[in-house]
């Protein structure tokens, strides 16, 4: 950018001059009062800015969370002597004002202040968004001067989806037992002391605390101290997002969700909890193609898997229905939680597979209650009906098979399911509702 003068320039020059030469030439020197003023404002000039301004717009975080803040803040350096700032942003994406429009306008910074501009945006929707390109525009010397428009370039931020406080139940239906890698939230054998309660039946002699027993007079009483521990598990639990198709209205964090946003902040919940109680989870995402992310347990992975659902593309329009591949290398004891719309017909397939394969399924329906076609015609309520019908079909034969099939409702969606796996696994095998695997 640099500074160029406005046609308010010629005005301040050009009138002043002729009205002079008329005063002397025809001896009007009324004519000269006249001129006097657009001479002086013409005084501006004599400090006229030399640098050429360098517009930079930063923004305060890079990665933030559904619903958060994201302060973009433009500087603009070598712009001594800006008496008023402009800045119009573009914001294509999901990340938008918090109110009314990206502009920003700034008039008379403080003398020795940096010259710029802030703009308050919202994170939206989860996803890659943009902030930018945006313009802009310079002015000084009482607007003789001006400087742009010049282009800012975008900006790149990071939003993952909500992961919404989740409180569930910690079952997982078949891990491997009490000699696992990590402390459960269960009470039961295992090495980690939870703290020491009376003696009950049923609890071994090596678990008696004599030494609080003795301090604390039980001996005498009858009433001895055992130590309470919590049980150790090694579990795995790996999710499967489809997001082939979607179904619904987006409209970010505040609005309808769609099909899609629901299974992606589904899965962004269920990770976080699984992986808050140490086991670990793995990924694996069917859009366009498929991608893993090998089951592992720690804080990391948290953020290996959210990174992982910001990829999620939008599904294609048109076409014919994708396949899902095999997710291969499976531990044959871990929960496999399915997440999806079941808009398409292969995912009840892949279900019943890999249920009949003996791991142990549950799939998660995100499909909006609301949820409708775009384009309405006067087949389409008889048709959507017809469909959703094949759809409740597709569904309880896969419960027959011995799959479950529930919908996110957030807070403790899969609990009832699980605890009833867990009764069908310590049984001996028989699958959930009575089926067979």
């Amino acid at each position: 950018m640099r500074w160029e003068s406005t046609a308010a320039v010629a005005r301040v020059s050009v009138l002043p001059a002729g009205l002079a030469l008329v005063a002397v030439l025809f001896r009007q020197p009324d004519l000269l009062v006249l001129a006097a003023p657009l001479a002086l404002a013409a005084l501006p000039l004599v400090r006229r800015p030399s640098g050429r301004p360098r517009p930079v717009l930063e923004l305060g975080v890079d990665t933030v969370g559904e619903g958060a803040a994201v302060p973009a803040a433009l500087s603009v350096a070598d712009a001594g002597g800006a008496q008023t700032l402009a800045l119009s942003l573009g914001t294509p994406d999901w990340v938008r004002p918090a109110s009314g429009t990206a502009v920003a306008t700034v008039t008379r910074p403080r003398d020795g202040a940096p010259v710029g501009a802030s703009v308050a945006l919202v994170a939206r929707r989860w996803g890659h968004s943009a902030v930018g390109p945006g313009s802009v525009t310079l002015s000084a010397c009482g607007g003789l001067l001006r400087a742009g428009p010049g282009e800012v370039p975008a900006q790149r931020v990071r939003v993952f989806p909500l992961a919404e406080p989740y409180a569930g139940d910690a079952l997982v239906p078949r891990a491997r037992g009490n000699v696992g890698v990590h402390r459960s939230l269960r009470a039961g054998e295992g090495s980690e002391l939870a703290g020491v309660r009376p003696f009950a039946p049923g609890d071994r002699m090596r678990r008696i605390n004599w030494r609080t027993s003795l301090r604390s007079g039980a001996l005498r009483s009858g009433e001895l101290q055992v130590n309470a521990t919590t049980t150790e598990r090694d579990a795995d639990v790996v999710l499967l997002l489809d997001a082939r198709f979607d179904a619904g209205t987006s409209d970010g964090v505040d609005g309808r969700a769609s099909g899609i946003d629901i299974a992606v902040r589904a899965t962004a919940v269920l990770a976080d909890f699984y992986l808050s109680l140490g086991d670990r989870v793995g990924l694996m995402t069917y859009t366009g193609q498929a991608r893993r992310l090998p089951a592992r347990a720690g804080r990391g992975q948290r953020d290996r898997v959210l990174t992982g659902l910001l990829d999620t593309s939008a599904p294609r329009a048109g076409g014919g229905e994708p396949r899902l591949a095999a997710p291969a290398g499976l531990d044959p004891r871990a929960l496999v939680l399915v997440v999806s719309p079941l808009v398409g017909r292969y995912v009840f397939e892949q279900a019943a597979a890999l249920g009949r394969a003996g791991h142990t399924v549950v799939v998660v329906n995100t499909l909006p209650a609301d949820a409708a076609p775009e384009d309405a015609g006067p087949w389409t309520v008889p048709v959507t009906r017809l469909w959703l019908l094949e759809r409740a079909t597709r569904i309880a034969q896969l419960r027959s098979f011995g799959v479950p099939v529930v919908s996110w409702r957030g807070r403790g969606s899969l609990d009832t399911v699980l605890q009833q796996l867990t009764r069908a696994a310590s049984r001996g095998g028989a699958s959930w509702g009575g089926g067979r695997r």
